[in-house]
């Protein structure tokens, strides 16, 4: 047993199949709360999440023009401080080539050229990326708490019910960036979507959906698993006050990319009518999916459901992916790779070249120069 034990601990193997979204761990300046525990004992967090705009700009039209003018002008503000600091820098590089002579002051002590603060700095200052840690909510301290729920208005605010640190399957239950980067071209393009019919392949905790669901007519949220269909049925709930003054709605539905066919069983929890399958149809013009694409299996499932449920749409629809590539060093390639990208990229070109007679698929990038409408890390590999 001794000589085990020391060969085991001579090769030790770490393993770990808990997944942490970092939106979860950096918010700014935000607690989670810890609600209540779900059907399987995970802890379910209560998340508010900042919009950058509210239904009253909504219903006036101004967001757009203010948040876009704000967003320029931040933009050339950065643009001038980075030119100063480039400037600076070459200055500074300028001096270094002259001697140390150069630097020093006129009673001959060293003078320290420190380097500007740059425009990322002062943006940072709105946006805080501190370290958050969950807060349990225990009954009775919800006083502890009024003050931070009263600085969010119904209008400025998503809440969002979500777990942490899931294993891998179960990352649905988390909130992803890829879903916020979605969001804020649905509202940025909210004249493309308005009164549309729309479905979610992998909604989740229901937040992209939400957002589509202040514009569009009608949202199928679907997505497999009870106690997650159940939390995004919740979330769903929570926001029905950004929902309703658009004339909006979400239905959460359960979608199986595994199976051929809708879930019709009338006693399944999230199960379609028939009404609802022909509703789907005859009239779904957009087709969307944030941060579904990290397991090849699953990706290659998602592009058959895709296929097939639009080669049986009376009318032509588009289908906006989002994602966020992430890198990762591999034993197996030695080097930084990101293969579940990869297989979706390759998986995407395939159905661009698909050539069965019946359907036609083009693949267009979007930039991504859109407005941020929600507070969140937009970062470059989104």
């Amino acid at each position: 047993m001794v000589d085990l034990a020391e060969e085991e601990m001579d090769n030790p193997t770490f393993r770990s199949d808990t997944v942490l979204s970092d939106v979860h761990l950096h918010c700014p300046s935000k607690r989670h709360l810890m609600v209540r525990l779900n059907a399987v004992g995970q802890p379910v967090f209560l998340s508010y999440f900042k919009l950058l705009w509210s239904t009253e700009d909504l219903a006036s039209g101004k967001h757009m023009r203010e948040i876009t003018t704000g967003r320029e002008h931040q933009c050339r503000s950065g643009d001038e401080l980075r030119d100063k600091d480039r400037s600076n820098i070459k200055k500074e590089g300028e001096l270094n080539c002259e001697g140390v002579e150069a630097l020093l002051d006129d009673d001959g002590d060293l003078e320290v050229i420190r380097r500007p603060q740059s425009a990322s700095d002062l943006e940072a200052e709105d946006l805080l990326r501190d370290i958050v840690c969950p807060v349990i909510l225990m009954k009775g301290k919800e006083d502890a708490f009024e003050d931070e729920e009263q600085q969010c208005t119904c209008s400025d605010v998503v809440k969002i019910e979500h777990t942490m640190a899931t294993p891998l399957e179960d990352v649905g239950k988390q909130v992803w960036r890829a879903a916020f980067l979605l969001a804020d071209y649905i509202l940025f393009k909210r004249d493309t979507f308005r009164c549309c019919s729309v479905l979610e392949l992998g909604g989740g905790t229901g937040i992209t959906s939400i957002m589509m669901g202040t514009v569009a007519k009608r949202v199928y949220c679907t997505d497999v698993g009870e106690d997650l269909l159940a939390m995004c049925e919740q979330n769903v709930a929570l926001n029905k006050h950004l929902v309703e003054p658009g004339g909006g709605e979400v239905k959460v539905k359960e979608l199986d990319w595994l199976k051929d066919e809708f879930c019709t069983d009338p006693e399944a929890p999230y199960s379609w009518s028939e009404e609802e399958i022909a509703d789907l149809l005859d009239h779904c013009s957009v087709i969307m999916a944030a941060d579904v694409f990290y397991d090849d299996d699953l990706t290659d499932a998602l592009f058959r459901t895709l296929y097939r449920i639009t080669h049986n749409l009376r009318n032509s629809c588009t289908v906006y992916l989002a994602l966020e590539k992430r890198l990762n060093f591999t034993l197996r390639h030695m080097d930084i790779t990101c293969e579940a990208y990869s297989h979706f990229r390759n998986t995407l070109n395939d159905l661009e070249n698909l050539q069965d007679g019946k359907m036609k698929y083009t693949v267009e990038p979007i930039k991504l120069d859109f407005c941020q409408f929600l507070v969140y890390e937009r970062i470059e590999q989104l």
